[in-house]
């Protein structure tokens, strides 16, 4: 696959960014080098490989799904300028 000019100016219409009949040609030639190498990674059969989320092997960190308060309600409210019953109290923005 290759870009023309006529794709060239469309994708800068599309991104929003101006291009000057200057800048064609050059964005041209990079444009198909990135196609290429698209292509040639294209080619590289992957169907053996397994995904992986990182290139080293790693378990997942997991811990008992717990429902609590969490148990420092008191030391959450200790800076808040106003608090009734471990609540933040907040002046009213809505009459």
């Amino acid at each position: 696959m290759s870009v023309d000019a006529k794709t060239v100016r469309r994708i800068a219409h599309l991104a929003r960014i101006a291009v000057t009949d200057e800048e064609v040609a050059p964005l041209q030639d990079e444009l198909n080098a990135i196609l290429s190498f698209v292509e040639q990674l294209d080619a590289v059969d992957v169907a053996t490989v397994e995904p992986m989320t990182s290139v080293t092997p790693m378990a997942m960190k997991s811990r008992e799904d717990v429902i609590t308060d969490g148990g420092h309600a008191r030391e959450i409210v200790f800076n808040a300028p106003l608090t009734e019953d471990n609540y933040f109290l907040v002046p009213k923005v809505v009459e």
